[in-house]
């Protein structure tokens, strides 16, 4: 008798991301996509009707945070074993993913040989990374510079201020974010008090000029 097969499902907004982790995962006899979505919302209702062994999440995606969904996830089921599959490379976005519950993080640029073999790895129990990432993220564990909180908001904002933050220095106004977190306007321009109480920012002005800054001396 033959080994139940790993049941996964696939949160991205690109069609064509999901399009080919489904025609990559259908490939090999030990997997099975049971379901996908596009946003926090209809991800989380789906897979809490019918739960996969393992969810490939996204941290960006047009309505709501993949952050979240992994947050709720660990919270409601933590049977369910996210493995993140983001473009986003800097290593305070592999920590902060952990943090919330993730068991693994590939990168897209690097994923076509790694994330079936990823897939395997998380679905056991085990933590899935690169040696290369493990590495960074012993050395920013060890030794963190020291510097001002407007320099790593990083280190102060929580992952939903943080994620406010960095949309705005991308440009979106609050109005724009309050629908892409599917939260109230109101509810944004807390966040927005919040974080600049925490980085020592007097107005909205600096707060943009704060998050252009960052987003200028990061890798998205």
């Amino acid at each position: 008798m033959s080994a139940p097969r790993v049941r996964v499902f696939l949160v991205d907004d690109h069609p064509l991301v999901r399009d080919w982790l489904k025609n990559l995962l259908q490939m090999e006899e030990d997997f099975e996509v049971i379901g996908e979505a596009d946003d926090t919302a209809t991800a989380l209702a789906a897979m809490l009707v019918d739960k996969p062994d393992v969810a490939v999440v996204d941290l960006s995606l047009k309505r709501g945070s993949g952050l979240d969904l992994i947050k709720s996830l660990r919270l409601r089921h933590p049977e369910i074993r996210v493995l993140v599959l983001s473009m986003h490379e800097e290593i305070r976005d592999v920590e902060r993913a952990l943090r919330a519950g993730a068991r693994g993080y590939v990168m897209k640029g690097e994923s076509s040989h790694q994330i079936v073999p990823a897939i395997r790895w998380v679905h056991s129990g085990k933590i899935y990374a690169t040696p290369e990432v493990f590495s960074k993220l012993a050395e920013r564990a060890n030794s963190q510079a020291p510097g001002s909180n407007i320099d790593h908001p990083e280190e102060v904002l929580s992952d939903r201020e943080l994620h406010v933050f960095r949309r705005i220095g991308e440009g979106l106004t609050t109005r724009r974010i309050a629908e892409e977190l599917e939260v109230s306007q109101k509810t944004v321009q807390t966040y927005c008090a919040r974080i600049k109480e925490k980085i020592s920012l007097d107005d909205g002005a600096e707060l943009a000029l704060a998050a252009i800054r960052w987003r200028e001396s990061s890798r998205f």
